[in-house]
């Protein structure tokens, strides 16, 4: 595993691990699977990130961002190419979160919900920005209104 790996609470382990190659481009690298037949986890290797999923466990509170209603987090995918990394997202059934534009801290950007509930971010870095001038074009947007 990388020094961080994500592992990911998901609806389905084997559907997971497939629309994850459809959407992002991941590829699997190893899975559990028991005695019984059902996978348990499968682990996926998205870029030179580890990716694993496992399907809900609610007795051990391990439930799905759809289950909860909401997600905490968004995980970030740099690319080359973010208008066909985002179709090719949309075209694997992912949910529009936020479209394709130009961010103020110089990248092209999405964000989307797999089936799931996990938010991603598809990033495409496109100008280096100072920080003082992210700093200035992120007040300009969202103003002095605090969280």
């Amino acid at each position: 595993m990388t020094p961080v790996a994500i592992h990911l609470v998901v609806n389905d382990p084997d559907q997971a691990a497939s629309w994850y190659a459809d959407a992002l481009g991941a590829h699997e690298s190893s899975r559990v699977t028991l005695p019984d037949g059902r996978t348990l986890t499968v682990e996926l290797l998205l870029g030179d990130t580890t990716l694993a999923v496992a399907g809900e466990m609610p007795d051990r509170g391990q439930r799905t961002p759809a289950a909860l209603g909401a997600t905490s987090a968004a995980l970030h995918v740099e690319v080359s190419d973010i208008d066909s990394a985002w179709a090719r997202a949309l075209q694997a059934g992912a949910t529009v979160v936020d479209p394709v534009h130009d961010a103020f801290w110089g990248d092209r950007t999405a964000q989307f919900l797999d089936p799931s509930g996990h938010r991603w971010a598809l990033d495409q870095h496109i100008q280096d920005v100072p920080p003082a001038e992210i700093a200035a074009r992120a007040a300009e947007l969202f103003g002095s209104a605090t969280p």
